[in-house]
């Protein structure tokens, strides 16, 4: 049974999904953009019989407080000291790290400051190197990041979080579209028109130009403490594409990598499959 909980964190309201039995292995699954905890709904199911899986919304998605963007500055090290805190709170020591999306610079944060907390990362469509963000995709972010003008904030806007995009964000590389529940878009598009969540989305598109600069200090991680890698990747994906995966290869030669025929949601159409994958590397 999953349960849904909140914690307060001095004045913070954080919602999430918590199964299974403490005693195992505990899998922090650290979502994406501009999804929340409920992109792992089925995954929590299938593993909730093998894993301890906490699943938290950052503030500003899903179900957990958004607070004023004046007052809490939506970064993604605020987002990684929040979920430093979360876990420490709940009195997680050890944890798999899951991570899609924003869920990487988020949960790579964590990793680096605290590699000794660390089993293992689980890699999903989350980036850690300059050949993953092709300018095919990224050059108007890349503008964005270079200049917080109306007019690259428009596009961004736009081409990130308009409603054509949220459902595009789940459909496209996909191999049967009638698959895909749109379930996922249509709640993100409920939970982004509430007052100023469109503004706070834009925040971090726009901090996500503090990545690519962290991206050497990660790779050294991955070097220097060599913690067990399964890379589970949807290939078709035209944000995160594949030539993202590749390079952990170069730093974590013993990582376990699989490329999947399918989209940028991966856990959408292959839940079952990555389950699958998840079960046989951690459980070995």
């Amino acid at each position: 049974m999953t349960l849904h909980r909140h914690i307060d964190l001095d004045g913070l309201r954080l919602f999430y999904r918590e199964a299974g039995d403490p005693d195992r292995p505990t899998l922090l699954l650290l979502h994406g953009f501009p999804a929340s905890s409920f992109m792992f709904r089925d995954l929590i199911g299938r593993l909730a019989g093998d894993f301890h899986l906490i699943a938290p919304d950052y503030p500003g998605f899903g179900y957990s407080a958004a607070p004023d963007r004046a007052a809490f500055g939506y970064t993604f090290d605020r987002l990684a000291q929040v979920i430093e805190a979360f876990t420490e709170r709940l009195r997680i020591g050890s944890y798999w790290l899951y991570m899609q999306d924003f869920g990487g610079p988020v949960g790579f944060r964590l990793a680096t400051r605290h590699p000794e907390r660390v089993l293992g990362l689980i890699v999903q469509n989350a980036n850690a190197y300059e050949e993953g963000l092709p300018d095919s995709f990224w050059a108007p972010a890349k503008a964005l990041w270079a200049d917080r003008s109306a007019e690259n904030a428009r596009r961004i806007r736009e081409a990130a979080i308009s409603d054509d995009a949220l459902a595009w964000n789940y459909t496209h590389g996909v191999r049967d579209i009638e698959a895909i529940s749109p379930d996922s878009w249509v709640l993100q598009q409920a939970l982004l028109d509430k007052p100023g969540a469109r503004e706070i989305m834009l925040d971090l598109l726009y901090d996500y130009g503090s990545n690519p600069p962290l991206y050497p200090i990660w790779q050294q991680y991955f070097r220097t403490h060599r913690p067990p890698v399964l890379i589970v990747w949807g290939e078709n994906d035209v944000i995160f594409p594949a030539s993202g995966a590749h390079p952990y290869l170069r730093d974590l030669p013993d990582a376990r990598l699989h490329l999947l025929d399918t989209g940028h949601f991966a856990l959408e159409e292959d839940g079952a499959l990555i389950a699958r994958h998840i079960r046989a590397f951690v459980g070995a």
